[in-house]
C-alpha cells in the first residue's frame, strides 16, 4: 500500500496531520509510516482529539531517540504534537497497521 499518498491527504500545507476522524484501527499505522517516511529534519504536527500517548510509546519502541515529541497544545478536545525526525530510521516491514489500545 502506498502510505505516502494516503498520508499526504491528511497533511495540510501547515504540516498539520489531522487524525481526529481516522479510526484508531488505521491511525497508528498511518502515523508510524508517515514518521518513517519523513526526511531527517522534517516534522509533522499531529492534531488529535486526545493525548496520543500510545503513539508516542510506539514511536519510542520502534525508533528510540529518532523522533522528537513536543506538545504545542493540550486541550480537552484538541492536542497538537510536533513530531520532528532527528535521524534516519530503518523502516520496519512489520510496523503495526492498527492499534492495540482500547480507545
Amino acid at each position: 500500500m502506498n502510505t505516502t499518498a494516503i498520508a499526504e491527504n491528511f497533511i495540510g500545507p501547515d504540516r498539520v496531520m489531522d487524525v481526529r476522524e481516522i479510526p484508531c484501527s488505521i491511525k497508528h499505522g498511518l502515523i508510524l509510516r508517515t514518521c518513517a517516511e519523513l526526511p531527517v529534519g522534517a516534522y509533522i504536527i499531529l492534531l488529535n482529539g486526545r493525548d496520543p500517548v500510545h503513539i508516542r510509546e510506539e514511536i519510542s519502541t520502534w525508533w528510540p531517540g529518532a523522533l522528537a515529541w513536543e506538545y504545542l497544545a493540550r486541550n480537552a478536545d484538541e492536542v497538537r504534537v510536533k513530531v520532528t525526525k532527528l535521524r534516519d530510521v530503518k523502516e520496519a516491514a512489520d510496523l503495526p497497521s492498527g492499534c492495540a489500545c482500547s480507545h
